[in-house]
């Protein structure tokens, strides 16, 4: 990649050496390198490309390159290309570029193209059908395993997969599944109704995304079918589309936890800094103002800190602990949501798992807080119980509030990821003083 690089800045291009050493390249390879190669230079070399390898490396290329190459080919190379391109990779890009640019495209392919590819834009987004592709391989209940692998040697080249076929009847219903494997090991003239799997994992065409990589995972799938409310084959969703899925939604759940809205999708460095600002300034504000109530609750036990000011050093601390393990917590849940592992029902199961997960790390950090404290503070036994019973009781608050507010917004149709760090942190910093204080008033009668 290092050599073509730096064959792509310094024109003349050796077009022949190009060729020769992109044929020795994985597609994906090619697209990195086109990435880092200034604008003409990468066009240039995508046009040594064949038609075949130059669809395969633009469905790998970020959706800026991929623009920048459409307004850099002439009309003529911009039809072959997307007439080469898969129906859901070409949804991809439309979906990403301005308005404008995704009409002319749609204006160079073949008008059955550009219907197919209007449909799956209709899908509501992050359902099946937005990432699902309509090339398949669909077999006839009344073929033959020969007929069967005839229409695959046909058909099956311009296919998304080949490895594994549906089954279909004459109102196109999904009536079973067949893998390649079970067609060459089988008679030629065996009927492929006797040997199809008709028990068939299939999604409907408006199931959310997210719910689709739960079904991969469980049932270790290369390939979903996808069907419409009346059961008849739609399209499919391979396991490339799912992996994409899942890192975006992912990156989706992280950003939220972090606090981050209005997610872009564009790379980290080829967003503005406006734009990152812009993402995050809401929550820095919103955080901001909830900070006012911390600091209304101090000033409400004023009295007690001008008693006894020692008090002022453990509040960090306590605020701090109490974060972290309601985050430990929110985390856990909202991973185990999204695998499936946890539902709604299991509220109470929950609750009662992270009380007692709390107890344990409550008493281990509270005895290592009171041996601290009774040191550092000329063995002040009240003060050190005082604080250790309340990061104790604070950590159990925590981890309830962060196990069950995820499954609260799940229940109300929120995303659990908005239930993360932001607002546990403040409902927990609040409690940990509530507590705290209450507790110190009690103890030194203040």
């Amino acid at each position: 990649m290092d050599n073509i690089l730096e064959m792509l800045n310094q024109p003349p291009l050796d077009e022949t050496a190009l060729r020769s050493l992109f044929t020795k390249m994985n597609e994906a390879d090619i697209a990195d390198m086109l990435e880092e190669a200034p604008d003409d230079a990468a066009i240039a070399a995508f046009r040594l490309l064949d038609e075949d390898l130059a669809a395969d490396v633009f469905s790998y290329i970020s959706p800026d390159k991929q623009q920048m190459l459409v307004e850099g080919l002439s009309d003529a190379e911009v039809e072959d290309i997307m007439n080469e391109l898969p129906i859901d990779d070409m949804v991809d890009f439309i979906e990403d570029v301005p308005e404008n640019v995704g009409k002319y495209v749609l204006d160079q392919v073949s008008s059955e193209k550009s219907t197919l590819v209007d449909r799956l834009l209709d899908y509501p987004e992050d359902s099946a059908g937005s990432v699902m592709t309509t090339e398949i391989v669909e077999l006839s209940l009344n073929m033959t395993v020969k007929d069967a692998l005839q229409t695959i040697r046909t058909s099956g080249v311009d296919k998304e997969t080949i490895y594994t076929c549906y089954v279909i009847d004459d109102d196109r219903k999904l009536i079973g599944v067949i893998t390649a494997d079970t067609l060459v090991r089988s008679s030629l003239y065996q009927p492929i109704a006797g040997i199809m799997d008709t028990n068939v994992i299939s999604a409907n065409a408006t199931d959310d995304q997210e719910e689709l990589t739960n079904q991969f995972r469980k049932y270790d799938l290369i390939a979903m079918p996808v069907v419409n409310r009346g059961g008849q084959l739609v399209g499919i969703v391979t396991v490339d589309d799912i992996l994409r899925v899942i890192a975006e939604e992912t990156t989706e759940d992280v950003e939220k936890m972090a606090g981050i809205i209005n997610l872009s999708d564009e790379p980290y460095m080829r967003t503005g800094v406006l734009r990152h600002a812009k993402n995050r300034i809401a929550w820095l504000l919103i955080l901001m103002l909830t900070a006012a109530i911390t600091g209304a609750i101090i000033y409400t036990f004023e009295d007690s800190l001008a008693v006894l000011p020692v008090l002022v050093a453990f509040i960090p601390m306590l605020m701090g602990a109490g974060g972290n393990a309601g985050a430990q917590s929110t985390t856990v849940v909202i991973r185990g949501m999204a695998l499936g592992e946890i539902v709604i029902k299991d509220v109470v199961r929950v609750i009662w798992r992270e009380t007692r997960i709390a107890l344990i790390c409550g008493v281990v950090l509270g005895l290592a807080n009171y041996g601290r404290i009774w040191l550092m503070h000329d063995r002040d036994g009240t003060l050190a119980l005082v604080v250790s019973l309340s990061l104790g009781i604070t950590l159990v608050v925590a981890k309830s509030i962060g196990c069950t507010l995820p499954i609260l917004a799940k229940k109300i149709r929120i995303d659990p990821a908005t239930m993360a760090a932001p607002i546990i942190t403040t409902i927990v910093d609040c409690t940990a003083l509530i507590v705290f204080f209450s507790i110190a008033r009690v103890a030194f009668n203040i």
